[in-house]
């Protein structure tokens, strides 16, 4: 047995990682009961690692006071809950709840006022001892990412398993806090996986067994069922994802649009999305420069709508999407307007950059000739929870549902292959001089 490559059938602990029988229940060395092991567990190398309770859990680290005490994260109380730690979640407090319904639930909770920068920090300090793990870390939030370890054997003389769980030891000893690991063949799974076994937890879902893994979860365990998709699918009598794997491809697809082929995707635990680095980019924008200088609304629009388009193309190779939509103006003499609305849930969709960049453009159409327009998405996430069903305006869903059959057109066909009516027949006049990708300036992927 090679240190990189065990024997399948033993497992390992996962306090001092010695390796042990599958059968026992106790380390022979150390007797931790953390023993790990699985069918697959040397086989799978994509992991999801999120920090437990993050916020609440650093401030229990730095205030022992609170070590056994309800804490809660948030404002005063008109505000809302950031996070809390298990003791305040086993009454019932949960992130996004107003404070003094947190506090109804949980009076004696103690209550403090998050520090973001310090969250940070700590966040960065976990990321870079993921980095020196592997180089395909995928960020998610300041604290979970994808990690992929497949190729890492060699460099850490162990098993990718192994090595997340040397990782979990090293961060709960080094920085103070805990994370819990979800190890699987893909990013659906490992996200599911580490969300199991919460706080200090480390799950493994293999291929074998995910359609039954899978059938007795709700449909809410797959990413982009929030609460008004579940309403939606529980009236059309679906709750579990069992019921969504009885379904056919194109069944799904009519009734749900593109959503739908995500559900038949994913509850059979079909994902093909690879881990990519997003490093530090910050925005995804592209602007125009024009020959000649513009007030009317026409040529603006028109312009607007492009390059929405074009931000939404680069979104969607990707993979990302975005939290707010960043309107830029530069006037004759060289002013430069900016402009922001934050969306309710992110968005790689160029109906609805445009159209949330429409009402931003019409409240500067003062007469003022501009020289420059721009549009871009900024608070960049991972697409997979961008653009829910919309169940207040039934046309934006309608709109959704064609813009990405447009996108398989153009896919097949080029750019060339449709034009929407906002940009058919543009005048010439509104040609630019310059029309580029504009990355942020701390984006060092160039976009």
């Amino acid at each position: 047995m090679s240190v990189s490559n065990p024997d399948p059938n033993l497992g390992f602990c996962r306090d001092c990682l010695a390796y042990q029988d599958k059968k026992v229940r106790r380390c022979a060395g150390c007797g931790s009961p953390r023993i790990l092991s699985h069918d697959e567990l040397y086989k799978l190398t994509v992991a999801h690692i999120d920090c437990d309770a993050f916020y609440a859990t650093v401030e229990k680290r730095d205030n022992p006071e609170l070590a056994d005490k309800p804490v809660i994260i948030g404002g005063g109380k008109r505000g809302v809950v950031s996070t809390a730690c298990y003791l305040a979640r086993i009454h019932g407090v949960r992130s996004a709840m107003p404070m003094f319904k947190a506090l109804e639930a949980c009076p004696q909770a103690i209550v403090v006022k998050p520090n973001m920068e310090k969250y940070s920090r700590i966040g960065r300090e976990v990321r870079k001892m993921m980095e020196e793990l592997t180089p395909l870390v995928q960020p998610i939030s300041i604290d979970e990412a994808f990690l992929e370890l497949a190729g890492t054997e060699a460099l850490h003389r162990n098993p990718p398993a192994r090595t997340l769980a040397a990782f979990a030891e090293r961060v709960e000893k080094e920085i103070g806090i805990t994370v819990s690991v979800g190890l699987s063949y893909c990013k659906f799974l490992a996200k599911v996986a580490s969300d199991l076994e919460k706080p200090r937890g480390f799950s493994v879902i293999g291929e074998a067994e995910a359609v039954g893994f899978l059938r007795d979860m709700p449909v809410t365990t797959i990413w982009g069922v929030g609460k008004a998709f579940a309403a939606t699918l529980e009236k059309d009598g679906i709750t579990m994802i069992g019921q969504l794997q009885k379904m056919e491809e194109g069944d799904l697809m009519r009734r749900y649009g593109a959503i739908g082929q995500r559900l038949y995707r994913l509850s059979r635990g079909l994902d093909a999305r690879q881990v990519h680095t997003r490093d530090s980019a910050k925005s995804v924008s592209s602007e125009t420069t024009f020959n000649s200088d513009h007030s009317d609304r026409e040529t603006l629009v028109a312009v607007l709508r492009s390059l929405s388009e074009k931000v939404a193309r680069r979104l969607k190779k990707s993979e990302i999407a975005g939290h707010t939509v960043v309107l830029k103006l530069k006037s004759k003499d060289f002013r430069i307007r900016t402009r922001n609305r934050r969306l309710d849930d992110p968005t790689c969709l160029a109906d609805r950059i445009f159209h949330t960049g429409l009402a931003l453009l019409e409240k500067e159409l003062d007469g003022t000739q501009y020289r420059l327009l721009g549009i871009g998405v900024s608070d960049l996430t991972n697409a997979d929870l961008a653009d829910p069903p919309d169940l207040v305006d039934k046309k934006a869903t309608q709109r959704a549902v064609a813009e990405r059959a447009i996108d398989k057109v153009v896919d097949r066909f080029g750019r060339g292959a449709v034009e929407t009516g906002y940009t058919f027949g543009r005048h010439k006049s509104a040609r630019p001089q310059r029309d580029r990708d504009a990355p942020d300036p701390k984006d060092r992927q160039g976009r």
